[in-house]
């Protein structure tokens, strides 16, 4: 499995590189945002591992710039902000996941070969479910000609679940997404979102699209429900 890393620490993108060899990756660097970006456009990689802060170009810019270009190598990012709005952008620029600095290079493995799983799949900035559109770019969502307001939390986690459609996801991967990395709170607070989001885009609508899989998590239907 060939992976391109892009982070301009040096000292750590060299020992993630012998890290994911050792774990059987091919691994391919980059140091800046321009170099990054050449690299994944030339080259077919199963994942590429970016770091936010670059220097040039910087990671939000990489992504989007290869969504615009319609390639879909998944994208694991890397940030050292710890904050819900950074992100936020990340997946909104069309990132798959996200890793907080400092991490566990064990989850690192693991959420990459996870991304590297999925594969290469289409992440338009405005997501269609049946009748059900949740602009990403815009923070706008419509059941069919109705625009529903959402706060900017409901918004988030109806987003996570929409880029997950069809996939169980559960309270702690929808509380990382959403909620910052270190969150010690209640994991319920999930549950209280989740109701409010069926209040707003279900059952107005006599829909049922945020399904509860008792123990698991919650699924998304891909058609809107």
């Amino acid at each position: 499995m060939r992976v391109l890393v892009v982070d301009d620490e040096r000292r750590l993108a060299r020992s993630l590189k012998l890290g994911l060899e050792a774990e059987g990756f091919a691994v391919d660097v980059a140091h800046d945002g321009t170099d990054g970006l050449w690299l994944a456009r030339e080259n077919a990689y199963a994942a590429i591992v970016l770091d936010l802060m670059l220097p040039g170009i910087n990671g939000y810019q990489v992504c989007a710039t290869l969504r615009a270009e319609e390639i879909w190598t998944p994208i694991l990012m890397l940030t050292a902000k710890d904050g819900e709005w950074d992100q936020v952008e990340g997946l909104d620029t069309g990132a798959d996941d996200y890793l907080t600095k400092p991490f566990s290079f064990p989850v690192l493995v693991a959420r990459l070969r996870a991304v590297a799983r999925r594969g290469e799949r289409e992440r338009p900035t405005a997501l269609e479910l049946g009748d059900l559109v949740i602009d990403t770019a815009a923070h706008r969502v419509r059941r069919g000609e109705d625009e529903i307001p959402l706060t900017a939390r409901e918004f988030s986690v109806l987003a996570f679940l929409a880029r997950h459609r069809g996939d169980v996801v559960s309270k702690r991967q929808i509380l990382d997404a959403v909620w910052d990395g270190d969150f010690e709170g209640d994991p319920n607070i999930v549950e209280v979102y989740v109701r409010h989001l069926r209040n707003k885009v279900d059952r107005p609508y006599d829909r049922a699209a945020i399904e509860t899989v008792r123990g698991a998590g919650y699924r998304l239907a891909s058609d809107g429900g």
